[in-house]
């Protein structure tokens, strides 16, 4: 027999979502590409939803985590703050325990 534990981490403010995978492989985009729109258009989803879930993030977050620069001569663009680059990796580094933490529980399981 084999058994899959599944699982997914996400972390909440006050009862509302924050940080998850999705938002921060959307975070992760914007810093990769520099813009909100091409991230969206890289992960498949409309501008609309990906500016609500950075706009959720940003209102949830004690400090902002992405900023927007208006267009102009060089363009506008999207960045992640330094704050949102250190949510960024320390959301992975809880996702990583947690899942090294549920292999672990599942390889008892297999003994």
């Amino acid at each position: 027999m084999t058994y899959t534990i599944k699982s997914r981490v996400w972390i909440e403010v006050n009862g509302q979502i924050f940080l998850g995978e999705g938002r921060i492989q959307l975070l992760k985009t914007i810093k990769e590409t520099g813009s909100l729109s091409k991230a969206a258009k890289k992960l498949g989803i409309s501008y609309n939803k990906a500016w609500k879930l950075v706009n959720s993030v940003n209102t949830v977050s004690e400090k902002l985590v992405v900023i927007k620069n208006i267009g102009g001569k060089g363009g506008g663009g999207t960045k992640l703050t330094p704050y949102g680059e250190k949510l960024v990796t320390s959301f992975e580094h809880i996702n990583k325990k947690c899942w090294k933490f549920l292999d672990k529980q599942l390889s008892i399981l297999d003994s």
